[in-house]
């Protein structure tokens, strides 16, 4: 049967689909729009299956805090190329994606995907973009930190992205001194934010690397396990974000800094996710 322009159109309207894409899909299904909706969701699974091996290393990091300030979200939205990244219509999806979780309360990537979406799942709709786009798409990230005060940072390139959660911030000025340190987090990427929150298997790791160190550099036996402390409270002193030196004066750590901005002033937590 004969397709019209207009109903193509209307399809296009419906499914963000590309004109060709919709004629086709019209023309099968002899005119019926919800059958056409269904053909242009089964190709886009079957493209999606068909790129499910595909490696996502470009995308987008969009970021919202609660109108108090005390809840910030993270979510990362990654594709193929950074031709789509950097597509108004990608970078609409991740904002509304992350308007859908945090509407509903959302707690991970999997409660995202089934969340419903229009009419169907949001897992469904990003199987549909994937068909749309032509490239495989995911959320590879979606983090959480609340606190007394958090504040969001968006590297530049948009594909890195903090949020950092502040406590005693009473007279702060809060904004400035969650970017800076933001900002730290962004360049330094502390694994915690003091020693007490290093993982058990890390600090035995590190343990381990500093007693072969000193093993091979003749040390005697019963001395290793003395320097290897040593060279693990340097490792706290370089990868724990209050103990690092800020990077905007050398001569104070993150704890010093921010205690000269509000007495008492430090990290509650802290959350910090990258593309690529």
């Amino acid at each position: 049967m004969a397709i019209t322009a207009q109903e193509v159109n209307k399809l296009r309207q419906m499914t963000g689909a590309g004109m060709m894409d919709c004629k086709k899909a019209l023309t099968e299904a002899e005119g019926d729009f919800e059958k056409a909706i269904d053909i242009l969701r089964k190709k886009g699974q079957k493209v999606s299956a068909s790129r499910a091996d595909r490696e996502t290393k470009e995308g987008v990091i969009v970021t919202h805090v609660s109108a108090d300030s005390k809840t910030g979200t993270l979510l990362s939205l990654t594709c193929e190329t950074d031709f789509v990244a950097k597509n108004e219509e990608f970078s609409a999806f991740a904002n509304t994606l992350l308007d859908l979780a945090t509407s509903n309360n959302a707690t991970s990537v999997e409660q995202i995907l089934a969340l419903p979406f229009e009419n169907i799942t949001t897992a469904e709709k990003i199987i549909e973009m994937t068909g749309k786009i032509g490239e495989k798409i995911e959320i590879s990230h979606y983090e959480i930190v609340s606190g007394e005060a958090v504040v969001p940072y968006i590297h530049s390139n948009g594909k890195l992205g903090v949020l950092v959660a502040l406590t005693s911030t009473s007279g702060a000025d809060v904004e400035e001194a969650g970017k800076d340190v933001a900002m730290q987090i962004a360049a330094m990427n502390p694994v915690a934010v003091d020693k007490d929150g290093v993982d058990a298997t890390t600090v035995e790791r590190e343990i381990e690397v500093g007693k072969d160190q000193a093993r091979q550099e003749g040390k005697p036996e019963e001395m290793l396990e003395k320097i290897a402390l040593g060279k693990l409270n340097k490792f706290y002193k370089e990868n724990t974000l209050l103990s690092q030196q800020f990077v905007k004066d050398s001569s104070q750590t993150i704890a010093q800094y921010l205690d000269s901005v509000s007495k008492g002033m430090t990290v509650a937590a802290f959350k910090r996710i990258s593309i690529g």
